[in-house]
């Protein structure tokens, strides 16, 4: 994949880049794998915003992706399609039954290449296969949390996790943040890395295609009003009153630790943050 410029025939399209689709082998979905998707604006069923900066934007379809496919089958990559709800590319796979799955695809699935999976797939790459059958140093993608659960982690477009080491049940791995944890070395996980690597280099250069992607503009606490922000408020003169920046809920938010789930913390070897201390 490479970045395309467009001509710069205003302002916008001067900065503005994109994709090039050459990967991409049909432009419709399949129909039985999709379904209608609403848009709630980031609201509950009770109509308070709970996702900040959600609205608006173009209609959609929700792809349903496989996470967990049939052990010990072959599949076959039939399409490579655009999926406008994640960053990466999926693939239309279809098994030795026939039966298609849309799953994540990677940097090296090509429209007719195949894959396996189960314990005894080769180790190649787009193969998917315990963490106990691949060597230590592979890098990884499509990660199981809990055995059998599906792909939890590492499934954004250009990352891979490395498996670093394997002892007492456990896989030790390095992930795409720096941190380092553990998983059971029976979860699943894919050969390879997720694939539309460029995906981080694109500029949207223009405030309308950042609305069409239903994200709405984020504004400074400062210029809020003081029931809107803790930092709103004032008489328009200076602003700040020398107090600890925080969230919108009133939360401290410089070098206050938010991470309080006490029943992975023995799974995290080492955190992503231990590079950034002193």
């Amino acid at each position: 994949m490479s970045i395309k410029a467009y001509r710069p025939t205003t302002p916008a399209q001067r900065q503005k880049t994109t994709q090039d689709f050459d990967q991409i082998t049909t432009k419709k979905p399949l129909k039985s794998l999709t379904l209608s998707k609403k848009q709630f604006a980031g609201k509950n069923n009770q109509g308070r915003i709970t996702v900040r900066h959600r609205g608006g934007g173009v209609k959609r379809h929700y792809r349903l992706l496989t996470y967990s496919l049939p052990q010990d089958s072959q599949f076959t990559v039939r399409e490579i399609e655009y999926d406008p709800n994640r960053s990466a590319r999926i693939a239309r796979v279809q098994d030795q039954n026939g039966t298609y799955y849309y799953v994540l695809a990677d940097a090296n699935m090509r429209q007719g290449s195949s894959f396996a999976t189960g314990k005894d797939a080769p180790v190649e790459t787009s193969n998917r296969l315990p963490l106990e059958q691949i060597p230590v140093g592979t890098f990884i993608y499509a990660i199981e949390l809990t055995p059998g659960r599906g792909a939890q982690m590492v499934r954004s477009a250009g990352t891979s996790a490395q498996l670093m080491a394997k002892e007492n049940g456990y896989a030790t791995l390095k992930m795409p943040s720096g941190e380092m944890r553990k998983v059971l070395i029976n979860c699943e996980a894919s050969i390879g890395t997720v694939g539309n690597e460029q995906h981080q280099n694109i500029k949207i250069g223009a405030a309308g295609r950042r609305r069409r992607k239903g994200i709405r503009p984020t504004v400074r606490g400062v210029v809020m009003n003081a029931t809107d922000h803790p930092h709103g408020g004032g008489d328009g003169g200076r602003h700040g009153t020398g107090k600890a920046p925080r969230t919108p809920w009133g939360q401290l938010t410089l070098g206050y630790r938010t991470r309080h789930n006490k029943k992975t913390n023995k799974m995290i070897v080492r955190s992503r943050h231990e590079g950034k201390r002193k």
